[in-house]
């Protein structure tokens, strides 16, 4: 059986693409979860991390003696354990693009990321309007990311990146998120595509229980005091 160990779901937005890929795809697995108290050497979740793994993150796929960490190794062990699933497209040139562009989040759009951490349950659209405003990498990586959509997208001619759910939309998803709870701007193509991820059923079940987690972590949060429902 397969045991994936994740974060807070509301801020995890490396837990959530392996979880999505797993949960779209219809792979049977536990859930297991190292709730955030603090990213401290001493905190209860770096001890529990690196009992897990050396790298002492999340997330972290088991599947009996074998431990698989990294999002970008779970999802081509996944593809490797379950070819049934097409994870990746079928072709291989189409394979290998979807690597690249799956590589491409996996390193980069830094700024992107460093300013607007993956937050579910927060609608911040004021915080996004100023990022934008002060930070130009952020602009920049904004239209690399809807440029390297767009050419997908127009490539295939499809509401997801690759046609059908692929490794690539799951590596995605979090920044699709993201895009929503700052509401920056995107064209509409690209509004297309945030709809058709946010619509997928991984998906929305991810959100679902990041909504009831309601578990405010101050350190996680820059840009407010308080969650919502609170």
């Amino acid at each position: 059986m397969l045991t994936l160990y994740i974060g807070n779901k509301n801020y995890s937005s490396w837990s959530m693409r392996p979880w999505v890929l797993m949960t779209q795809a219809g792979i049977a697995f536990d859930e297991v979860l190292l709730r955030f108290d603090s990213f401290d050497p001493d905190s209860q979740f770096k001890r529990q991390a690196t009992a897990l793994s050396p790298a002492a993150t999340v997330p972290v796929l088991v599947e009996g003696d074998l431990v698989v960490w990294d999002t970008l190794a779970i999802a081509e062990y996944l593809a490797e354990r379950f070819p049934d699933t097409h994870l990746w497209p079928q072709a291989v040139a189409e394979r290998a693009h979807a690597r690249s562009v799956c590589a491409q989040m996996h390193s980069g759009f830094g700024a992107l990321r460093q300013y607007f951490p993956m937050n579910i349950e927060a609608g911040l659209p004021e915080v996004g309007a100023r990022v934008l405003r002060e930070q130009p990498a952020v602009v920049e990586d904004l239209q690399r990311l809807q440029s390297l959509w767009e050419g997908l997208l127009a490539r295939h001619d499809g509401a997801l990146l690759f046609d059908r759910f692929s490794i690539a939309d799951a590596f995605f998803a979090p920044v699709v998120m993201r895009l929503a709870t700052y509401a920056l701007p995107v064209t509409p193509r690209v509004q297309r595509y945030l709809d058709a991820v946010r619509a997928l059923p991984g998906v929305q079940q991810w959100v679902a229980g990041a909504l009831a987690e309601q578990d405010f972590r101050p350190f996680e949060e820059p840009y407010r005091d308080a969650p919502a429902w609170r």
